[in-house]
């Protein structure tokens, strides 16, 4: 079998092997087999291959890897997901909004929604600010009062 092949198929492990462990040092080692692989293919001996698995790897890993790391690492916890991206957002009244019930439209969605408080009552055509989500039904408040 071919130097070439063989790194490729280890590069391949190394990849697999990145899935399951999630900390980018085996993806770092996965780009080393393929310089590896490249000098394999360019006919160098195999010292060389293994010089290049080392140096391309170790490049990675001080380079690429930090910064890698920092984008997808550092930056997740900041990400809402969910109902919590609605939170603090304005609407619009499609239906007079009181303590029971109503309904507003949040850009192209139209969602139910009730007011804070039991003695609100908002109009269609009012904007207001979503509170909170409920299951799937929207608290809403005053938009005016809230800034």
């Amino acid at each position: 079998m071919d130097a070439w092949l063989l790194w490729l198929i280890a590069s391949g492990l190394f990849a697999a092997g990145e899935m399951a462990s999630l900390d980018l040092v085996l993806l770092m080692f996965a780009g080393g087999a393929l310089g590896g692989m490249t000098v394999a293919l360019l006919g160098g001996p195999v010292v060389l291959q293994l010089v290049g698995f080392i140096v391309v790897s170790a490049l990675l890993l001080v380079l690429v890897r930090p910064l890698a790391k920092r984008h997808l690492v550092d930056r997740t916890p900041e990400q809402l997901d969910g109902v919590a991206v609605l939170i603090g957002r304005t609407a619009k009244v499609t239906e007079a909004v009181d303590g029971h019930g109503g309904r507003i439209r949040l850009g192209a969605d139209e969602w139910t929604a009730r007011s804070q408080y039991g003695g609100e009552h908002f109009p269609v055509g009012t904007t207001v600010r979503i509170l909170q989500v409920d299951g799937a039904t929207a608290v809403v408040g005053d938009a005016l009062e809230l800034e």
